[in-house]
């Protein structure tokens, strides 16, 4: 049996001391957890924050910067202090530990892309535990990935993971700020991410150190989900609490049902290797129930098509000259502008492949860009 592949991220706040400086203490029990987890037989790539945290003192900053430039030079301080207190840690165990900076462009490039999944497979291959972080000493935009949430989703996708851990310091999701609601109830298991869930949750609790607040895991939760990686976001103390994490019994949210190997292989491939071959204009309907409510696309809220494809070749959806997702169609382009704003039964008269839907579900994700800026 192949060895689950986990992807584990830890973010400021579960990082840092009362000042907002790295804590090495809580850094030695992240590692442990983390090697007791590869001692289970896990493969496990770490996405780490902190090195804010872990610089700014040394600029002579009294408290953690708040302008760009301010944090991108803790960075470049902080990056290799944090790394060499992880490669401190992990020898405790015989483990090894490699850096890797990553940016946007990694996964807009296929060439890219395509790098950096060969350079992480060799790593898990020699058994050593990559530890990621945004390259933030480069970043054009303001500490882009919103505290490594969105780069922990990505890089899940990438690796074609089996699950992301998303730790930190609120114990799952709420359906109310339980900071300031004592009726509010956590969630213990979701199949999906629907926009009644987003919007009930889109509080923005969390550390005062942190950049990426509750908004931010959902968003990159969604992401995940949609690149067929289960998510689990929540809470936990000792050397065991990943393990607790892998046996179902995490203090937080599990998000997502089972999804098979050829499921996550064909999301991987649909998002990062496939050839666009036309476009599908969709109305207002089709665009929500795609990014709010987890849908596939029918037929009826095609609006226009561009291209000349085939059944089973990849193209854009969009809404509003926005591509907001791509996905592997079941019509061709000729049958589809025969039947584009028809109904399901009727679009089915026009199609060899009997499909209720244009593109299903399983064969769509939702386009990196849309992931960034979906609000």
């Amino acid at each position: 049996m192949a060895k689950q592949r986990i992807v584990v991220k830890i973010g400021s706040s579960s990082l840092t001391n009362k000042n907002g400086g790295l804590d090495l203490l809580k850094l030695k029990e992240h590692t442990a957890a983390i090697a007791a987890l590869k001692k289970q037989h896990y493969e496990v790539i770490l996405i780490s924050s902190g090195a804010v945290s872990a610089g700014f003192y040394d600029l002579g900053y009294p408290t953690r910067p708040v302008t760009v430039s301010g944090k991108q030079a803790a960075a470049a301080v902080g990056q290799g202090q944090l790394v060499q207190a992880y490669n401190d840690a992990f020898r405790e165990y015989d483990m090894i530990a490699a850096q890797l900076l990553l940016t946007k462009d990694v996964f807009s490039s296929q060439l890219q892309y395509s790098n950096v999944y060969q350079t992480l497979t060799e790593l898990l291959k020699r058994d050593v535990i990559p530890v990621i972080n945004e390259n933030d000493t480069v970043a054009i935009d303001e500490l882009t990935f919103g505290d490594n949430d969105m780069l922990s989703a990505l890089v899940s996708g990438l690796v074609h993971a089996d699950f992301l851990i998303m730790l930190t310091d609120i114990n799952g999701l709420y359906d109310k700020n339980p900071k300031t609601d004592p009726t509010a109830t956590r969630y213990e298991r979701l199949p999906m991410l629907t926009e009644e869930i987003l919007q009930q949750t889109k509080h923005e609790f969390g550390s005062k150190f942190g950049t990426g607040g509750m908004k931010s895991k959902l968003l990159a939760a969604k992401t995940a989900l949609s690149l067929g990686v289960k998510v689990f976001v929540g809470t936990g103390s000792g050397e065991d609490k990943l393990i607790k994490i892998m046996e179902d019994r995490g203090d937080g949210t599990y998000i997502g049902e089972e999804l098979s190997n050829s499921y996550r292989k064909q999301k991987q491939w649909i998002a990062f290797h496939s050839k666009i071959s036309g476009r599908l204009h969709v109305d207002q309907g089709a665009s929500e129930a795609i990014l709010h409510h987890g849908k596939s696309l029918l037929p009826a809220g095609i609006k226009w098509v561009e291209g000349d494809f085939e059944v089973g070749n990849v193209v854009d959806i969009v809404y509003n000259d926005t591509i907001i997702a791509k996905g592997q169609v079941n019509y061709s382009a000729t049958e589809l502008i025969q039947s584009k704003g028809e109904q399901s039964k009727v679009a089915m008269k026009h199609s060899v492949s009997n499909r209720p839907e244009a593109v299903h579900r399983d064969r769509l994700v939702l386009s990196i860009e849309e992931a960034y800026n979906y609000e």
